[in-house]
């Protein structure tokens, strides 16, 4: 095979190889209402992104039934990239709390990844509302120049026969629940999603396990990673 050939070929492999598809969908009430209603449905890694611009102090509330099929929602602040502030595969199908600052919301359907490979269908009914006009809600406010409640060094190891450290934490409230992110020492990052005192979901792909230290969650994710986290730092007080 001569060099053009094999570019070629190299093209025609990538252009077939299965990607996830995203599609997004700006969410609007009809007048007078609060809420609505969505009967859809994604095959494979397909997943959907609603967006919904809200002020801050609204509550916002999801919920999400199967109606075939494995489908999940994540809740995504404003400007948060990927990272998510409720997941339903591991909190439950139902979400309220209020918004702590103004801008889009993403709610991001999809399912499991085991399921979007094999190529299934999920169909599920997404109700959506959000009441109030918004206002400031707590007491618990930023930290100056950051989008977190509190900031702090927590004990952490991410590196295989590295001893623990320290490591940069912060922190994002939001009624029963709390998202931490790490900045690791080997330059990564780590973000744990608590449910009360419990950290529940990370955004790795290893596995979670967490043992109770007195008032202190020590985190650990696969054989390597492993978070010492307060629960004074997790709830405030």
């Amino acid at each position: 095979m001569n060099k053009f050939a094999a570019i070629i070929a190299c093209v025609i492999a990538l252009a077939a190889a299965p990607v996830a598809a995203q599609r997004v969908e700006q969410v609007h009430f009809a007048r007078g209402a609060s809420g609505t209603t969505i009967d859809a449905s994604i095959v494979g890694e397909e997943y959907i992104d609603y967006h919904l611009t809200l002020a801050a102090g609204q509550m916002l509330s999801v919920s999400l039934q199967d109606r075939g099929g494995s489908a999940y929602f994540n809740v995504i602040e404003p400007g948060a990239g990927n990272v998510a502030i409720y997941n339903s595969s591991t909190s439950g199908q139902t979400f309220e709390a209020r918004t702590r600052m103004a801008g889009t919301y993403t709610i991001r359907v999809y399912q499991m990844r085991a399921s979007g490979r094999r190529g299934e269908r999920a169909s599920y009914r997404l109700n959506i509302s959000a009441t109030g006009s918004g206002a400031s809600h707590s007491s618990d406010v930023l930290v100056s120049g950051t989008p977190y409640h509190a900031t702090a060094m927590i004990r952490c190891v991410a590196e295989p026969s590295k001893p623990m450290s320290s490591c940069r934490a912060g922190v994002t409230r939001r009624g029963s629940s709390a998202t931490v992110h790490v900045d690791t020492p080997d330059g990564g990052e780590r973000t744990i999603l608590f449910r009360g005192n419990k950290a529940v979901s990370s955004d790795s792909d290893a596995g979670i396990y967490v043992e109770r230290r007195g008032d202190t969650s020590v985190v650990k994710i696969g054989t390597v990673e492993v978070y010492e986290i307060p629960d004074a730092f997790v709830q405030g007080g």
